[in-house]
């Protein structure tokens, strides 16, 4: 690591000369964003969810979250390195490593109700084995050439409050440990987590100032609370500089208040809305579909599964709600 990319981290406060850098990076296209997809959400096959991602969604950028039905940060050294040739043969770079980093109970907290016995996407880890966790994290972010980790704040607490300042300083100091190695940590609002919402989300970064500690924003998930409105209002909460990811979903809220995941455009997110902020802001990092919705058909007499039907589908949204934003990616 040179001595300059040192002081680039060092000094990552100064937001304005990370999104240079990162303009610098996207300078061939005319995308203003790292437009990108959640690997597992198109397919457990690695290779199949590159090559889709690549050759048919148009993408250079992916996010890594489980492959062959295996978490990211369960990959043997073998299987590490079969997903980097795999990532070289599509020209496919890394976002960030989409961990399951901390998403586990407090420890002598009540018992969250939220936390299901093992984790959808192949995680199965209890508080005792997040430094390990974290460890490998790192690890991966070097073998993959990112600087990102995702990381929640603990399955959710009817009340957190007891509990807070502890999650805070146990965030601190995972952030701490990251700017060690020149990494960001990303914080996702989760609503089975501590920070659900957009609101909860500034408040968190409010009281966690390191510079390297962001939060990757997901309107989908925050628009899943009744009475928030992802865009702008939970938006406008927000300090435009500590968002450092996007997860891109849709949701729809029925008549009983509970709500469904929907493709990209057919719900109640602004997204046309959300993107042309984006790029007043000077936002230039990824938007990452993380497609969730499962009602896409796939075609008669192929093998494609319903979570590539739908998540081609939700592309197809994404992609053109940049279009009216502006942006053509």
């Amino acid at each position: 690591m040179s001595s300059s990319r040192r002081e680039f981290i060092a000094g990552l406060g100064a937001a304005g000369v990370l999104t240079a850098v990162t303009r610098v990076a996207q300078a061939s296209t005319t995308c203003p964003f790292r437009l990108s997809v959640i690997n597992d959400e198109i397919s457990p096959d690695f290779d199949h969810a590159c090559s889709v991602a690549a050759n048919d969604f148009g993408l250079h950028w992916i996010e890594l979250r489980s492959m062959w039905r295996k978490n990211v940060t369960d990959l043997n050294d073998d299987e590490v390195e079969k997903s980097r040739q795999i990532l070289e043969k599509h020209n496919l770079r890394v976002t960030d490593i989409a961990s399951p980093l901390f998403k586990v109970n407090w420890p002598g907290a009540p018992q969250s109700k939220h936390g299901p016995p093992r984790d959808e996407f192949h995680a199965d880890f209890d508080f005792k084995q997040q430094e390990k966790v974290l460890a490998r994290c790192i690890e991966l972010c070097k073998a993959f050439k990112t600087d990102r980790i995702r990381c929640f704040d603990f399955w959710r607490l009817d009340d957190p409050k007891p509990y807070r300042a502890a999650m805070n300083a146990k965030l601190r100091e995972a952030a701490q440990t990251c700017a060690k190695h020149d990494l960001i940590l990303l914080l996702e609002n989760e609503r089975a987590c501590n920070t659900g919402s957009g609101k909860e989300a500034a408040a968190v970064l409010h009281e966690i100032r390191e510079p390297n500690f962001m939060l990757n924003w997901d309107p989908g998930n925050s628009a899943t609370f009744a009475g928030d409105v992802p865009y702008p209002d939970d938006y406008n909460m927000l300090p435009k500089h500590r968002i450092g990811h996007c997860h891109c979903k849709d949701t729809i809220r029925k008549p009983d208040g509970k709500f469904e995941w929907a493709p990209v455009g057919g719900g109640i997110i602004d997204w046309v809305g959300q993107f042309k902020a984006f790029e007043r802001d000077g936002y230039h990092y990824a938007v990452s579909l993380e497609t969730h919705w499962h009602g896409g058909k796939p075609p008669a007499g192929s093998d494609m599964s319903v979570g590539e039907a739908s998540s081609r589908i939700s592309m197809k949204g994404l992609k053109e709600a940049l279009k009216k934003a502006g942006a053509t990616c």
